[in-house]
Order: C-alpha cells, then structure tokens, then sequence
C-alpha cells in the first residue's frame, strides 16, 4: 500500500498532472513556460541589477554526513601553471576538477529523484533509475529554465527574520506574500520562496539548519497547482517543513511535487539579498535564469541561479 494516507492520495489524484503534455513528457511543469512567461521576465528587467542565488559551492557547505554520499564540493588541483611548450614565455595553464553530491549546494531535484509505488512522474516506471542513473526523467530533461521570477517572503509576511520552530507554510501563506508583495503569480512563472532559515548556516549551526526546518506543507501543494507554477525553490535544505506535518509519512510534498504534480523544486538557493532589494524598491518579480547542469542521468542538478531586476 502506499506510504501516502487516503487524504493525500486524493490530493495527489486532484493535482496530477499525467498526460497533461502527452505520454511522453518528461520535463512536467517546465512546460508551463512558454513565450509569454519568458517576455513576462524580461519586461520585469527594470534597473539592471543582478543578483546570485546560490551558495558557495565549497568544503564548508551544508552538508554535515547526515545523507550518506552527499558530500560538499571538494575541489583539487590537478594543474598549477604548467608550461605546455615547456617555455613559460608560451602558454601556461592551470586546471582542477571537483567532487561532490549533486543535490549538495544550489541545485534542482529531477523529477526522478521520488517516486512511489513504483512508478515516477507521468507513469514513468521506477525501474528506469538503476545504478547508472536515470534513463528517464533525469535533470538533463530540463532544458533550459529562464521565465519571471516572483519571491514570496514569507518570513517578512509573519515579522520576523526566520523562524524558530518548522513553520509549515500554506497556501494562504503564499496568497498573503503575494499580497503584501503586490504582485499577482500567473502560469509559467518559477516561484522562489524565503523562509529566512539561511540565518543558521550563516552562524555556522549546519545541524540546526538541517534538523528542524520551516518549508512548504502539504496545505500548499494545491496552491501551486492552481497557479500553474512551473517551478518553486526555498532557502531550506529539506524544502518542505521538517520534521514532516504526519511522522507517519516521510516528505510527503517531495513525493506529490515530483511523482504527481511534476513540479520542479529546488533546494538551498541564497534569497536574502534579494529580499533585501525587494523590500528597498517593491518590485517582487524579476528575470529568472535557472538551467541546471545537464548531467545526463542525473538526479539533481547544480545551478547557479540568477534573478536581474
């Protein structure tokens, strides 16, 4: 039986989007940003300034050894200055390569990432993830992601800088930000929502950061459904409110977003100076530029996200 209660199996039968793009579709919400949504951004380019929203992808990143194999980047020289004439008046470079978890910094989950009863998005059987990766589904699927940002901040929305406790964030939660934004969500744009839970890596408390947690809730997942949201990211690591709404049920919002609904989610994205230029000049929507690298096969993928205002 599924892990799902009857509740959330309804609600995840009310959402789906299978079919929705035909039998072959593998890129789920994504789909969602058509022409329209992309000229949406680019008219919400209005002062020029641009801002990155990743973390550092280095050796003190979030990753503490909790998710076994999800290491922080380790990077290593494997070229210092070398004289490839020999002559070092000629050309000399220098090289390195790096390791780590795909889903260990700033990154996209592929819509391969969670399934359950044995099938993936869009009916897609599980058995097409096996040791060599995803040969369906994979975050190489994505193609390129660029279309109107809109940040909800959420934190800012209840007073405070973060929150103390796993705050499970609503669908009116997400109506009252779009609000005080001043900014109506339409089809095809990629929402980014700020919980301010980056204030415990800042301070170097990487377990707090990643143990209890505000996030999206199962109460939410209805809304980005009827907003036909193509994409949505957080500032947490587990992206939904953790520890889970129902002990019984382990991240049921990964299962329904991804399996279901076919939604792009993202993880650890960096949102605060932007909520900052946000709340300085009132513009909540911006140009968006999101294309994860397409390692093919992939679960997740890293991405350096861009919003230009």
């Amino acid at each position: 039986m599924p892990a799902l209660p009857p509740h959330l199996l309804e609600l995840a039968a009310r959402v789906s989007n299978r079919g929705r793009w035909g039998e072959g579709d593998r890129r789920g919400t994504l789909n969602l940003i058509d022409v329209a949504a992309v000229r949406r951004g680019a008219a919400a380019v209005r002062q020029g300034r641009a801002f990155s929203l990743a973390i550092p992808f280095d050796a003190d990143g979030p990753q503490t050894g909790a998710i076994t194999g999800r290491d922080n980047p380790s990077r290593e020289m494997i070229a210092v200055n070398v004289a490839h004439t020999g002559d070092k008046d000629g050309f000399c470079t220098s090289d390195d390569r790096v390791t780590m978890g795909v889903q260990a910094a700033t990154h996209w989950d592929a819509l391969a990432h969670v399934g359950y009863s044995g099938e993936l998005y869009n009916g897609v059987p599980d058995s097409v993830v096996t040791a060599g990766g995803a040969a369906e589904l994979g975050i190489d699927a994505f193609g390129p992601v660029a279309s109107r940002g809109v940040l909800l901040d959420v934190a800012r929305l209840h007073g405070v800088d973060h929150f103390d406790d796993g705050y499970p964030v609503t669908g009116d939660d997400l109506d009252a930000a779009a609000a005080a934004a001043g900014i109506s969500v339409q089809a095809g744009d990629l929402v980014v929502v700020r919980t301010g839970h980056m204030h415990y890596l800042r301070i170097g408390q990487k377990d707090r950061y990643r143990e209890v947690s505000p996030g999206l809730s199962t109460q939410s997942i209805e809304w980005f459904a009827d907003h036909d949201v193509a994409g949505v990211a957080t500032d947490t690591l587990v992206l939904e409110c953790f520890p889970c709404e129902d002990p019984a049920v382990l991240l049921p919002v990964h299962m329904i977003h991804l399996r279901d609904l076919g939604l792009a989610q993202g993880q650890l994205w960096h949102l605060d100076d932007l909520a900052a230029d946000c709340v300085a000049d009132g513009q909540y929507d911006f140009l968006l530029t999101a294309t994860p690298i397409p390692l093919t096969g992939g679960l997740g993928g890293m991405v350096a996200p861009t919003a230009v205002k």
